[in-house]
């Protein structure tokens, strides 16, 4: 049983973790069958012993299929195992990357604030092709958390798109050379959640 003191832990993490759905829960989950979600995945990501591993998780599916939600879900799952977490849709990662780099130590900075978070969840991931220089500040980012940390990527895009959205150079070589190992795909299917939630 959680103490008050624990309580207030756990409620400060899920709060500073700027989830899009704060409700989300992974045991609530709708259609996991019809989906094609498998349960035991789904259990075994619950346990957040992936994060333990360093291991990254990709939903892929299209546009309402629930990738976000299950992104939070993850992300609050994560943080009530006293795990810190932190959730940004991909179009916020880049505005606040170009902010920060005006700022004396900006770019640092804010390179320390997202390889610091112990499971980091990047929704919309790949939603608009990133410039060169978003390109390097993913290469470094993802360079300081491989191995040492769990990143979560929801997208609407296949792995075999990914090469050619990050630019098809070296960069989206050395991107996906720390991306692709060590990862848990799951696809979320193309059964749109948010017209499902409406009929409810």
């Amino acid at each position: 049983m959680m103490t008050g003191v624990t309580h207030s832990k756990v409620d400060g993490l899920i709060r500073r973790a700027g989830l899009r759905y704060p409700t989300a829960d992974l045991r609530r989950i709708d259609l996991v069958e019809e989906r094609g979600l498998d349960r035991g995945v789904i259990a075994q990501l619950a346990t957040c012993s992936f994060i333990e591993r360093s291991h990254n998780v990709v939903f892929q599916g299209f546009t309402g299929s629930g990738k976000s939600y299950l992104g939070c879900a993850l992300a609050k799952q994560a943080c009530l195992h006293r795990i810190r977490a932190h959730y940004i849709r991909m179009p916020d990662l880049a505005e606040a990357w170009h902010l920060a780099r005006d700022k004396p130590q900006g770019q640092m900075k804010f390179l320390r604030k997202y390889a610091a978070f112990t499971l980091l969840v990047v929704d919309e991931w790949l939603l608009d092709p990133p410039d060169e220089s978003m390109r390097s500040m993913l290469l470094e980012l993802l360079e300081r958390r491989y191995d040492t940390t769990s990143t979560v990527f929801c997208t609407q895009y296949a792995k075999k798109d990914w090469h050619q959205r990050l630019g098809g150079g070296v960069h989206a070589d050395a991107i996906m050379d720390r991306i692709v190992h060590n990862t848990i795909w799951i696809d979320t299917g193309n059964h749109n959640m948010r017209e499902h939630t409406a009929t409810k």
